[in-house]
């Protein structure tokens, strides 16, 4: 009887800590995603400001200006895997 009780104990300890340990990561990761979010956003952002810069001063194409937007949007995307992952 005495074996069972601490056979049942052990196993009920084991699925806690288990579980615990299941829930830190997810909250971890959710950190990570936000994270990753955030930079996006402000990549936007920076983005829309880096064409907005292009064709005020007047120096490329149109052309040239969407290509530093894509280029500075695509960084964003790599800083944010690099947070996730």
């Amino acid at each position: 009887m005495a074996e069972r009780r601490c056979l049942l104990t052990a196993f009920v300890l084991a699925i806690v800590l288990t579980s615990t340990s299941n829930v830190s990561w997810a909250t971890e990761q959710a950190q990570q995603r936000r994270a990753g979010r955030d930079v996006r956003q402000d990549t936007r952002q920076g983005s829309r400001h880096t064409k907005q810069d292009c064709r005020a001063a007047d120096q490329k194409s149109n052309s040239q200006c969407r290509q530093d937007k894509r280029q500075t949007k695509q960084h964003g995307r790599q800083a944010a895997r690099d947070i996730k992952y």
